[in-house]
This record gives C-alpha cells, structure tokens and sequence, in this order.
C-alpha cells in the first residue's frame, strides 16, 4: 500500500472510509493541515507547472532546489529514485522542526508537498529503506512578504520519546483491569440475586470500567470484542445467539426476558476479563496508539454512542460518553510533556473537554442519568457541537505524536 504526507491550506476532519482512508489534522487553527493518504490504485503524479523537482536517492537528498530562494508558497513535486520506499523530510535547518514530509514515498513515485516558508534555512532529509538518513543540501529562504503566514514546524518525536509514555500508561490500564474484574463480579452477583434494578445500576460501573480503558481495546484483541463487541449486522444485542459480553448483558437485564438468562453470561465475562492482564503483557498499547486515540475516542463516541447505535435498551449513552472524556484524559497525561511544547492549542482542548465534561455530567441527577432522547433539540445540538468542537482540537495531537526519525 502506497503513502504520502503533504502540507496542503483549507482542512477538515480526520474520517474514515472502506479501500481509501483519509486522515486530516489540524496543525494550527486557521493556518494549515497536515494529511496522510493511503491509497493502492493511484498513479504516480507528475511535476505540475511551477513545481520545484525534487529527486532522492540512496546518495543525495533534495536535488533540484537551490538558493537562494523567496519566501512564500512553494510547491515540491518530490520523487524516489531509489528500487524501495522512504520517508522524505522537508525540515528547518537550525530548529530540526518538520515542515512538510512524504512517508511510505515508493520507487519512481512523485509526490507533491505544498508548503508556506517563511525567512529561514530549510533542507530536505531523506530516509531511505535500510539506510541511514541523507540530510540534503540547506537552502536560505528570504525577503518574506509582509503578513505571509507560514506552515508551522512540528519539532520531531520519536518512538523513544514515546516509550515512557507508553509504558505509564500500560501500567495504569492494568490497575484498572483489577478494578474493572471487580465490578463485573458484583454484577454477577447481582443477577444472581435476582435483583434487576441492582443488576443494572452494576452493568453500568462495569461498562463504564471499560470504557475508560479507551486507547487498550486495539491490545485486547479478540477479548474486546467478547467483552464489548456489537451484534452482528442486522441483528440486535438480543438477538444475536453468538454475541457475548457486556452489550449481551445490557439487552438482557432492559428487556422481559428472565434475570436468570444474563447469569451464564456474567460469569463468561469475569473469565475473559481474567485474560486481559496477560494479554496486555504479551501486547500492551503500542506508544503511536496513545496520540492518534486522544481524539478517537471522542470521534467514537459521536459515531456510535451519541447516535445511539451501541445502545442495547439501557439508553445510558451519556454515561457512556463520560467514561470516554475520563478515558481521553487517561490518555494525554502521559503524552502531555511531549505535546505541551509542540501544540499551542492543547490547553484550548482541555478547557473544551472540561466544558463537554461539565455539560454531560449536568445530565445526571443523583445516580441517574437522562437518556439521550430525552434531550431536547437544543440540548442535543450542544452536545453534538461541544463534542465535535473538542475532537477537532485534540486531532493534531495525532500528527504531533507521530513517531519520526530523528536527524543526527
């Protein structure tokens, strides 16, 4: 599969689709976008007029431009002349920041890379395949127009950087298993007891337990989907003979069937959730994971919980979207200290998920969470707009966490 990464002006967000997957992420607000796309059936571009050819190689790097050059919008048509892939990097000199970059560039592919520079020294670095990184030639950029807004540079992260992270926060997933195992014995012993009420206030700690572990469920493997998977297309939860696992659950104690019927599935639960802490030691969370779910859990929760698609008959999808807020939070901590001084816009993103967070929790009373077709259209257009305005401010996080190589 073939890929590449531009810095192109306009944006929106980051969705996904069947054979072509686009992921666009904001870089700053209102100045430019970041956007990976992966792609099989596509043709090699070609340079267009005006573009500045650019060819790598095993030996040399960013042939083709030379200065000194003006500041302004530039137009890479990058190509590969090497026989396997490489990454290419267009990065800043003397601040080691990315400005623009091509991964996954394939032999004889050209690939365009749009970017705004302002008044500074800027090269290209290449990454062939098995081979060590080829810093090409530095090129000034100068005599910038006055009010020009240039792409902004991303300040490498590399998968070292991320290890720590990842490993703090693998470490908090498996304390919360323990609790998570916990709660969903209580459950079982509520249907045992026969008391539904009871049952289903248990079913909603332990779903929430879940919940919370949001950038895990890729670790999990099989178990997620035994723990937490949707019915089969064209069946409901309660209809599915094959499903298991919570949602199960949850179709069983909201409808008339016997209390008795969720027992069996209670205890098959607690023995997979017993499986997860040696699964997670034999494949914890990988360190890319925790950036690019900071804003997927979210993403997630408007799919499929705000629409009420995962919704099984308890209609607690507000609860739901609270554990995800907690659940994303979990995930920026550990990431914070690498994102604070890459991503200007990471304090607004925690104040809107500190007002989404405020404005789902006024949605419960007590212990009791509104259904979110109770909401009226004014509640719910609020919700939606604070839910995708927080999303929108945590995707970059994703390109800024993306793991590069570090040019030496």
């Amino acid at each position: 599969m073939r890929s590449s990464v531009f810095v192109v002006p306009g944006g929106r967000r980051l969705s996904v689709v069947v054979a072509v997957i686009v992921a666009v992420v904001i870089v700053a607000v209102g100045a430019v976008f970041v956007s990976r796309t992966f792609g099989s059936s596509r043709e090699p571009s070609s340079p267009s007029a005006g573009a500045i050819a650019v060819v790598n190689g095993f030996d040399a790097c960013g042939d083709g431009w030379s200065g000194p050059a003006t500041g302004g919008a530039f137009d890479f048509a990058v190509s590969n002349s090497t026989i396997a892939g490489e990454a290419v990097y267009l990065e800043g000199a003397d601040d080691r920041k990315v400005y623009a970059e091509a991964e996954g560039l394939g032999p004889s592919s050209v690939y365009h890379l749009r970017v705004t520079l302002a008044d500074g020294r800027y090269r290209f670095v290449c990454m062939p395949a098995g081979n060590d990184p080829i810093a090409g030639p530095v090129v000034t950029v100068r005599d910038s127009p006055a009010g020009l807004v240039p792409t902004p540079g991303i300040e490498v992260v590399t998968r070292a950087d991320l290890l720590p992270a990842a490993h703090t926060y693998n470490e908090w997933v498996g304390s919360r298993i323990k609790g998570l195992a916990s709660d969903a014995q209580r459950l079982a012993t509520a249907i045992v007891s026969g008391d539904r009420a009871v049952s289903q206030a248990a079913w909603l700690t332990a779903q929430q337990d879940y919940s919370r572990l949001g950038a895990a469920y890729g670790a999990f493997g099989d178990l997620a989907d035994a723990i937490d998977g949707d019915p089969a297309a064209g069946s409901s939860a309660l209809e599915d003979s094959d499903l298991h696992g919570l949602r199960k659950i949850e179709a069983l104690l909201w409808s008339d069937r016997p209390i008795a019927d969720a027992a069996p599935v209670a205890s098959r639960l607690i023995a997979d959730i017993a499986s997860l802490t040696a699964t997670l030691a034999k494949t914890p969370v990988n360190a890319i994971d925790l950036g690019l779910r900071s804003h997927e859990i979210l993403e997630d929760a408007i799919q499929f919980t705000l629409t009420g698609a995962d919704d099984a008959g308890s209609h607690t999808g507000l609860a739901v979207i609270a554990a995800d807020i907690e659940a994303t939070r979990a995930v920026l901590d550990p990431i914070r200290p690498l994102v604070t001084p890459r991503y200007a816009g990471l304090s607004d993103a925690d104040a809107w998920l500190a007002r989404t967070a405020t404005l789902v929790a006024s949605y419960k009373t007590g212990g009791t969470w509104r259904a979110l077709d109770s909401l009226d259209r004014t509640q719910r257009e609020a919700l939606d707009a604070d839910l995708e305005h927080t999303v929108e401010l945590l995707a970059p996080i994703a390109a800024v966490t993306d793991p590069r190589v570090a040019d030496q």
